[in-house]
């Protein structure tokens, strides 16, 4: 149990990172992204923002699997 202070710790701070740069960076309406509108909806499919929070969720959980 002495390693679970440490996690929350490090989870903690990339929730904060996280959340810092999401007041700078747009994620959500990156190129890449599926819009289709029609003449009474729209239909959004975030392909690309899907890959990229994809990716960065894996960089994360590997870093915290190194120290583990």
């Amino acid at each position: 149990m002495t390693g679970l202070p440490k996690l929350l710790m490090i989870i903690g701070g990339i929730i904060l990172i996280i959340g810092f740069l999401m007041q700078f960076i747009k994620i959500g309406k990156l190129p890449g992204d599926i819009v289709i509108k029609k003449e009474n909806t729209t239909f959004y499919f975030p392909l690309m923002t899907s890959i990229l929070l994809s990716v960065i969720l894996s960089l994360v959980f590997y870093i915290i699997g190194r120290f583990k």
